[in-house]
């Protein structure tokens, strides 16, 4: 009798062969013997068939995935704006006086200091105005002197009727056209100074220059735009402008109103910078003007924060983000942000429901509070989200649900060890 295996029963058939040939050898002498030998070989043929059979199939354990209870607590309630900066006091640099200028005394584009020099104009025809003026201020008063020696004179004669009364009157109006004269003569003496103080052009406050408009040789006139040479920017502090729309003042409102939101009791707002690079600038600022009336074109009205700016990093014209800090949100849904997935139909986090189950649910996402995420709408704030283990998951799977913070003591551990 031939009998062909494969697979396992290829090795029962190669362990019990030998077996089989002996115990036939013995009992086939007989016919008893015959008998039993195929009784014990359909023994063996069961045996082979039972070990050779398929295993049931095994039912794999359910997914292991990281959860985390969705948090209510009280967060900041933050409104962010697109925000640009501008000088707190920029002022041009104009020539007080004609005439030709003669050096470009800095370095433009840099910082000046209040009262450095920035320009010189040709000084000669002023220090001779000068001049000119002092002498007929001498002249005056020596008319003066004259003047007064004569009154000193006709006042004694007068009174002796030594002489009229219209010379004493003349000797008095001389003496008090001489004073006039004086005064006079001093006025034009300190213009003089004056105009030459001008030729002489200092930065009148502390910030960034710009570009000079005129350059050496060329004839400033007083009266003309040849006389505007360039401008200084102060910008520490530096203002920071930003708008709100109508829409987004309305709704605040409401919020407020409703308990959603608490602003401050004093209204005293704070201001974060971020700059574009995503750094926030290391100094905050305060609300320094918001507009009493709405810009009907644009439905919006304007806003300006003023902010320390003493290492100039923030310049006139950048555009940067202004955060408005010092309201609150109280009990806000919040999960970390790493729960929360963008899909081509918006934003889902994935539940574990109380049989264990998946649920993939949609939410309306709002601000981030340092590694969590507000959640909008979506969530009431009792549910176990997903943090962890998406790649396994399906809807309405069964789920085995661990602790995040238990996932991350389990894999420290495990590094550790090795």
């Amino acid at each position: 009798m031939t009998i062909h295996g494969h697979g396992c029963g290829a090795i029962y058939l190669a362990r019990y062969r030998k077996g089989v040939s002996e115990s036939m050898a013995v009992l086939s002498s007989t016919k008893a013997g015959t008998v039993q030998a195929g009784a014990w070989l359909t023994t063996i043929l069961l045996a082979l068939a039972a070990g050779c059979s398929d295993p049931e199939p095994v039912t794999p354990p359910p997914p292991q995935v990281e959860v985390v209870k969705a948090d209510k607590r009280t967060v900041p309630f933050v409104i962010s704006r697109v925000a640009q900066t501008e000088s707190s006091r920029e002022v041009q640099v104009v020539a007080r006086v004609s005439g030709f200028l003669d050096r470009i005394a800095y370095n433009e584009g840099t910082l000046l200091q209040e009262g450095e020099v920035m320009f010189e104009m040709d000084r000669k025809p002023f220090l001779a105005e000068v001049k000119a003026a002092q002498g007929e201020l001498e002249a005056s008063e020596a008319r003066l002197w004259t003047a007064n020696a004569n009154l000193n004179r006709t006042r004694p004669l007068a009174e002796a009727d030594a002489l009229s009364q219209s010379d004493l009157d003349r000797a008095i109006g001389e003496q008090k056209a001489a004073e006039a004269a004086v005064f006079a003569a001093q006025a034009r003496l300190t213009q003089a100074q004056l105009d030459l103080s001008y030729t002489i052009i200092h930065a009148p406050v502390t910030g960034m220059t710009g570009k000079a408009r005129q350059r050496e040789g060329a004839y400033l006139n007083a009266l003309s735009d040849s006389a505007n040479l360039s401008y200084v920017a102060k910008i520490d502090p530096i203002w920071v402008n930003f708008s709100i729309s109508q829409n987004e003042l309305e709704r605040t409102n409401s919020q407020r109103d409703s308990g959603e939101i608490i602003v401050p009791a004093d209204h005293q707002y704070e201001f974060e910078i971020v700059l574009s690079n995503g750094k926030i600038f290391p100094y905050k600022g305060t609300l320094d003007f918001a507009a009493p009336t709405f810009d009907d074109r644009t439905g919006t009205f304007s806003a300006r924060a003023v902010v320390d700016n003493p290492d100039s990093v923030l310049r006139p014209g950048m555009f940067v983000t202004a955060r408005v800090l010092g309201m609150e949100r109280p009990d806000a849904v919040v999960v970390p942000k790493k729960a929360v997935q963008q899909t081509s139909n918006g934003q889902v986090v994935w539940l574990v429901d109380k049989e264990g189950k998946t649920e993939r649910r949609p939410v309306v996402m709002g601000d981030w509070v340092g590694d969590d995420w507000v959640v909008e709408e979506g969530l009431t704030g009792a549910e176990t989200v997903i943090v962890g283990g998406f790649q396994r998951v399906r809807p309405g799977m069964p789920v085995k649900p661990v602790a995040a913070s238990d996932a991350k003591k389990a894999a420290a551990s495990g590094e550790t060890k090795g």
